[in-house]
């Protein structure tokens, strides 16, 4: 938990950022999920919108902001007699409350009744876009909206507002951050000392989530650590470490406070690459160092994506696995059938920050608009850059087999590739190379005291040791 202060202004320039709204602001928190029955349960991760205004992170809370009034309520219950035989002597929720500037209080039975009134009266309920189902039925209950209509019905000002607040970090997240980035880099870093041929995945995966839950609340999200690297997300680690292979692993860690990291390496299994995997890691390792290098305020992270995108280019061409000119290949997307994400997405609190929020929202705005284009269009992050923004820059180039033989059954790009030589690579993987940056006054900086091994000699000389 910050100081109090924080949370009072964060409010306070939530309500300015409104403007001349009416109505209610409604924050729901996060409620206990059972993993099997009631009483086992998941690990509680809270709202990061509840806790970024009211700083909270106990279950079953919610709040309201008054726009007119300017009251601030939090509702929720005090312990009882069972609940201190199982967990001990609690705070008051009035003394929690109070840590975040808040003097009003109710019980969580009244906050339908409240939300009731408001509605009586004519007035608007502004909520944001639910994602767990718990509170969904919340929703329901109190407001009659269907629930395939909740997001569409989702206060589209308050969304707004929340993610105009939310970009730009603070100098207090910020510091939270790095220690989300430092036990990242602890988390890889292990995983590439101890990494050796005959290991399974899930020994690597399991020691780098403990070092996340040893030194935070646990990894940002499902770790990925595979020798299908292909496939961009692959939460299998069944897998034994063979000779020749390549594993990607994409970790990061969350701090108690809930603000994340978000590294990616890849790795040779027996510690050494091969000529051909050296070829094509030394072009995403020279994609990532440049977005690294020209990402600063008042350039679009489009532009950065696209200025990546052409070293990706450029390379794949020198190998002849693509041909003609890089910026038509590049403007055709062609590019794409070896990388078809963005090279990167907003990170805070959410290790995709606020993307329950609308990606649309978070990454663009009015004036940059989502491309339809294949790859681009999964761009998360196109807008204008900003001093206190954090991104992530994650080049990669992937052998799918299926999509190639997708694109070479219907001729995409045929004039710019070179279908015959990909054979060679139908068993080769994929490589992705992630860092986090902080956007400054003229450029970017990385986060985190300490880069990760990043070049092939680097990588080398640490998995020999």
């Amino acid at each position: 938990m910050f100081a109090k202060s924080v949370y009072i202004n964060r409010r306070a320039a939530l309500v300015s950022k409104l403007g001349d709204a009416k109505g209610i602001l409604l924050f729901l928190g996060n409620s206990e999920a059972a993993v099997n029955y009631p009483g086992n349960q998941y690990r509680f991760r809270q709202d990061s919108n509840f806790n970024y205004f009211f700083g909270l992170t106990d279950p079953d809370l919610a709040a309201i902001i008054d726009l007119e009034s300017g009251q601030e309520v939090i509702f929720g219950n005090d312990v009882d007699i069972d609940d201190i035989i199982w967990m001990g002597p609690q705070p008051l929720l009035k003394d929690k409350a109070e840590k975040v500037g808040v003097t009003a209080t109710e019980k969580l039975s009244q906050l339908g009744d409240y939300v009731s009134k408001a509605l009586q009266g004519g007035r608007k309920v502004h909520f944001l876009p639910p994602y767990r189902y718990h509170n969904m039925i919340q929703l329901n209950a109190m407001l009659g909206i269907p629930f395939d209509k909740m997001k569409s019905k989702a206060s589209v000002e308050f969304i707004k507002a929340v993610v105009a607040l939310r970009l730009i970090k603070e100098d207090c997240e910020v510091a939270e951050i790095e220690k989300a980035c430092n036990i990242g880099y602890k988390m890889h870093y292990t995983a590439m000392k101890m990494m050796k041929l005959g290991m399974v995945e899930q020994e690597l995966v399991g020691v780098m989530e403990g070092i996340s839950i040893s030194e935070g609340l646990m990894p940002s999200f499902p770790i990925i650590l595979s020798q299908n690297g292909e496939t961009l997300h692959n939460h299998s680690h069944h897998q034994i470490l063979t000779e020749g292979r390549l594993v990607v692993i994409d970790a990061g860690a969350e701090t108690n406070s809930n603000y994340t990291s978000d590294f990616t390496r890849t790795l040779p299994a027996s510690g050494k690459f091969t000529q051909q995997q050296k070829e094509i890691y030394n072009i995403v390792a020279a994609a990532n160092n440049l977005a690294i290098d020209i990402a600063r305020p008042g350039k679009t992270y489009t532009e950065v994506h696209l200025a990546s995108a052409k070293v990706l280019a450029q390379g794949l061409k020198d190998l002849g696995l693509l041909k003609g000119d890089t910026e038509e290949i590049v403007a055709a997307g062609a590019h794409a059938l070896f990388m078809p994400h963005g090279l990167g997405h907003n990170m805070g609190m959410d290790v995709h920050d606020m993307e329950d929020l609308g990606e649309n929202y978070v990454g663009y705005d009015d004036t940059i608009k989502r491309s339809a284009q294949f790859g681009l269009g999964s761009l998360r992050m196109g807008k204008m850059l900003e001093k206190g923004h954090v991104v992530t820059v994650e080049p990669g180039i992937y052998f799918i087999p299926a999509l190639i033989e997708q694109r070479k059954r219907e001729g995409t790009n045929a004039q710019f590739v070179n279908f015959e030589k990909l054979k060679d690579y139908y068993t080769f993987g994929g490589i992705r190379l992630e860092d986090d940056i902080l956007i400054t006054d003229d450029g970017c900086r990385l986060l985190g005291e300490k880069r990760l091994p990043i070049s092939v000699e680097e990588v080398e000389k640490e998995m020999a040791k």
